[in-house]
């Protein structure tokens, strides 16, 4: 039995948010385990999906009891609902695209002090249809190397069959698949300071990923 760090606010939250997605999709999630009960650690994600970050830190709370700091695009936090769910739960916004060294702080700081930081190394949702994932960037590598986390690889599928880079869609099936697979570990090493290091290990988190996609795929029978 995991010991929960969840608030009364998280707690609350993620119960009826998870209610929601149940209800929406139908849920399958392997591989939890692979998430520390405790200590420092980073989630990193493929993304289908405008709502795979909450989806995953709905996951990530209601099974491994566990909180979440998400990097989050910065205009997501200038619309109203939006920006006060996040600031509500501590996410951190990021500029794309600027390289944001002050998100990038933040986020090492986190994961130095125990927390959980998470991600989509794909800096955007991919686009409609697309089976393969874009080029990564090498936030992941550089938060890893300068913390010594382990990177958690995560592939997630069917979140884009209800929300799609393209807007909101509805049709059948009615009540989706959707699924989560947490992988093994990916253990930190390299310096964070040598591209080089930066570019291997950024490739090495990309294949774990892409190994957890094509279960979650197989799982939702579009293998």
């Amino acid at each position: 039995m995991r010991t929960s760090e969840l608030n009364a606010w998280w707690a609350v939250v993620s119960a009826v948010a998870n209610a929601a997605m149940r209800l929406v999709f139908r849920v399958r999630v392997e591989g939890d385990r692979n998430v520390p009960a405790q200590g420092s650690a980073i989630i990193a994600f493929n993304h289908v999906s405008v709502i795979d970050g909450p989806a995953v830190g709905i996951v990530v709370a209601r099974k491994c009891r566990r909180r979440s700091r998400f990097l989050v695009a910065a205009e997501v936090f200038d619309k109203r609902l939006p920006g006060w769910i996040l600031r509500s739960f501590d996410q951190i916004p990021i500029r794309r695209g600027q390289g944001d060294v002050n998100a990038l702080d933040e986020a090492i700081s986190t994961v130095k002090a125990g927390a959980i930081a998470a991600l989509a190394p794909e800096g955007r949702v991919n686009d409609d249809g697309s089976r393969e994932m874009l080029r990564f960037h090498r936030g992941v590598a550089r938060l890893a190397l300068a913390t010594g986390a382990p990177v958690v690889p995560v592939g997630l599928w069917g979140t884009q069959d209800r929300w799609p880079r393209s807007g909101r869609r509805y049709r059948k099936p009615w009540r989706p698949r959707l699924a989560f697979v947490f992988g093994d570990p990916v253990a930190a090493h390299g310096d964070p300071a040598n591209p080089e290091d930066l570019a291997a290990f950024t490739e090495q988190v990309r294949a774990a990923i892409e190994v957890q996609v094509a279960r979650a795929r197989a799982i939702t029978g579009t293998a």
